[in-house]
């Protein structure tokens, strides 16, 4: 296969020597596959801006205003001097000879980037949709619809679409709400890409021990819910399950992460006074997969106000632990279909505590078929959701 010029335009991508994410496999499979890869991305050390390699990729460092962790005002501005910021640093730091540039949603505010260096080179443009954006916002009360910012984001995002050569989306549902949405765009731009990741070293017995002793969670029956703690997750959904659940002491519950709901989650549970549950918060990937190791089942909740299919991106580490799934989740994804597909978890609708309560019971009682229901996730994982598959797939459709 021909080698290329690859530029990335990134929001969220660690440095891989202490973090990684699908962002970051992705781009070390391109570069193992022996492309040139630039990311640029933001710096999230102050004065560690500039051009470096961090694993077998050049990353872009840019100086940018805070973009996590702060108010949805501050966030916004942040968001908006990006793509100039970005501009700012390409032209100064990068060669501007590119065959393929790729950029993900969110945030929606790069198109500029792209629109501007397809104005100045000829590189094809692959979209990775995974932020049906503004809708999710629309969906969850922060922007009203058909306001002056839902407006706004909706031109942005027409423009982007109409941009990219080639756009990969996460579901077939995803697929099916791009084009119901979008009669004016080219359909035939649209295509699967699944959510990936790389499979996890599997976690000795010694260490699984060593984690449980540490945690207290030994002679648990443990259910683990890790990843962002936003309002697009419904954590009142796990917060209830676990209440539900208070009168079977050997069953516990571990939310690890943090996000814009981690003080609410905290008040939650101590509004009920349970004991049953633990709030951990964030914790580095290696000390995240050695904790899911000792766990019994990996939790997957979704608000119930969603009319967009999200396919959520934390069931890939469940899957490569081989840990089943147990899911609250809206009624537009696809999500729960791919579980009874693959027999690799259960779910039920989000809000309906009483239904998650007796799928979780089900994995209690069923022990031997719940490590089956691991073993199957695991295998569909190996065969559809790895980042050389992911690699393959983009290649394919530029």
């Amino acid at each position: 296969m021909e080698k290329r010029k690859i530029l990335f335009l990134a929001l969220g991508y660690p440095n891989v020597a202490k973090s990684t994410v699908l962002y970051t496999d992705l781009m070390q499979e391109f570069a193992g596959q022996g492309h040139k890869v630039l990311v640029v991305a933001p710096a999230y050390e102050k004065g560690n801006y500039g051009r470096r390699v961090e694993g077998n990729v050049e990353v872009l460092r840019v100086k940018t205003l805070p973009l996590f962790k702060v108010g949805p005002i501050k966030k916004g501005i942040a968001n908006i001097l990006l793509p100039f910021q970005y501009k700012k640093a390409i032209r100064k730091n990068g060669d501007m000879d590119f065959d393929l540039v790729i950029l993900p949603t969110p945030p929606i505010t790069l198109f500029s980037v792209a629109y501007w260096l397809k104005s100045k080179i000829k590189a094809k443009t692959y979209l990775i949709l995974r932020d049906i954006f503004p809708q999710n916002a629309v969906d969850l009360e922060m922007m009203r619809e058909n306001g002056i910012l839902h407006r706004y984001f909706r031109k942005q995002e027409l423009k982007l679409y109409k941009l990219a050569d080639s756009i990969g989306c996460m579901s077939k549902a995803n697929i099916s709400y791009v084009k119901q949405h979008n009669p004016g765009l080219d359909h035939s731009k649209l295509h699967l890409l699944p959510n990936w990741e790389k499979i996890p070293l599997p976690v000795s017995k010694e260490g699984i021990s060593k984690v449980s002793s540490k945690l207290g969670i030994s002679d648990k029956f443990v259910a683990i819910f890790g990843g962002n703690l936003g309002k697009p997750q419904q954590l009142e959904n796990i917060v209830g399950l676990a209440k539900s659940c208070r009168e079977i002491k050997d069953i516990f519950f571990l939310i690890l992460g943090s996000g814009t709901e981690s003080e609410r989650v905290k008040q939650l549970i101590e509004h009920h006074e349970l004991t049953n549950i633990r709030l951990v918060g964030r914790v580095p990937k290696k000390e995240y997969v050695q904790i899911l190791a000792a766990a019994d089942v990996g939790l997957i909740s979704l608000h119930e106000q969603f009319t967009i299919p999200n396919f959520p991106s934390k069931v890939l580490t469940y899957f490569g632990l081989k840990k089943p799934v147990l899911a609250s989740l809206d009624l537009s994804t696809d999500f729960g279909q791919m579980l009874e597909e693959t027999k690799s978890g259960l779910w039920s609708e989000a809000g309906d505590i009483e239904a998650f309560k007796k799928n979780l019971l089900w994995f209690y009682d069923n022990r031997e078929q719940a490590i089956e229901m691991g073993e199957n996730g695991y295998n569909y994982m190996k065969s559809h959701l790895t980042p050389e598959i992911a690699y393959k797939t983009i290649m394919e459709n530029i």
